[in-house]
């Protein structure tokens, strides 16, 4: 829009003859009609005047204008001066809003998923641990890796008999011998120890398995969608950008 269309327009919407508007504004109805019709271009001084007979802001009059009228025909105008740079200090914040915004969805959303690959949060390993029995409270914690050996030599040193030890044998592994197997998403070293009835059980590492937690790949979507999103947002200030230029041209 040129600088006569916007006067035109806003004398039209406050229901003003060129007469009446010449008269209130203290101008040639001629000089008026040269200015509505871009034959005349106002000077500093009358676009004061002509905002104040508006009873307008300049930045409100000049907000619907053409960049290139602002640029060439009106920039010996001090207001439009600081109306331009004042539009462009605020298109550069915008513009700087929205990419600082999608840079840190960047940022977010990358970190999500290296921390889902990496297990951060939750583990990625499974984590598998195997006990024999219940070591009961004075026995040696490789119990049942030696109790034949100890029944046997009670049994050379005559301690107990042959009958004895079959017995003695056949209870252990019926009463004793109660092996169980635990997996853990979380390590709890090569080994660690429970408290159980009678005593304590043993539990050692036996393996080790990848495994990919529930919690890891809502994770690593969320953070998919999280960095698409910094695409998104640029896309978004680009077509306002260009939706706001068309808008004033």
């Amino acid at each position: 829009m040129n600088f006569g269309e916007r006067l035109k327009q806003i004398r039209t919407d406050k229901s003003l003859t060129q007469p009446q508007f010449a008269q209130l504004a203290g101008i040639e109805q001629s000089y008026l009609s040269k200015l509505e019709n871009d034959k005349s271009v106002p000077s500093a001084e009358m676009f004061s005047t002509i905002l104040s007979a508006l009873e307008m802001d300049a930045a409100t009059f000049l907000q619907d204008l053409d960049q290139e009228v602002l640029a060439t025909t009106l920039r010996h105008i001090p207001a439009v001066n600081q109306f331009t740079a004042g539009a462009a200090t605020a298109q550069v914040s915008h513009t700087k809003r929205w990419l600082f915004g999608s840079a840190a969805a960047w940022i977010l959303g990358f970190a999500m998923m290296l921390a889902a690959h990496d297990g951060i949060f939750f583990s990625n390993q499974l984590y598998k641990y195997t006990s024999p029995g219940v070591i009961r409270a004075g026995e040696a914690e490789n119990i049942f890796t030696t109790w034949r050996e100890i029944l046997a030599q009670q049994m050379v040193a005559k301690i107990i008999t042959i009958e004895d030890m079959a017995k003695q044998s056949a209870e252990f592994l019926a009463k004793r011998n109660r092996p169980i197997t635990v997996e853990w998403p979380n390590s709890r070293g090569t080994v660690y120890y429970e408290a159980a009835e009678n005593g304590r059980r043993r539990f050692d590492l036996v393996d080790t398995r990848p495994v990919q937690a529930r919690g890891n790949r809502i994770l690593q979507y969320l953070g998919a969608i999280v960095f698409a999103c910094g695409f998104v947002g640029l896309f978004i200030e680009w077509r306002l950008r260009r939706l706001k230029t068309r808008l004033i041209k």
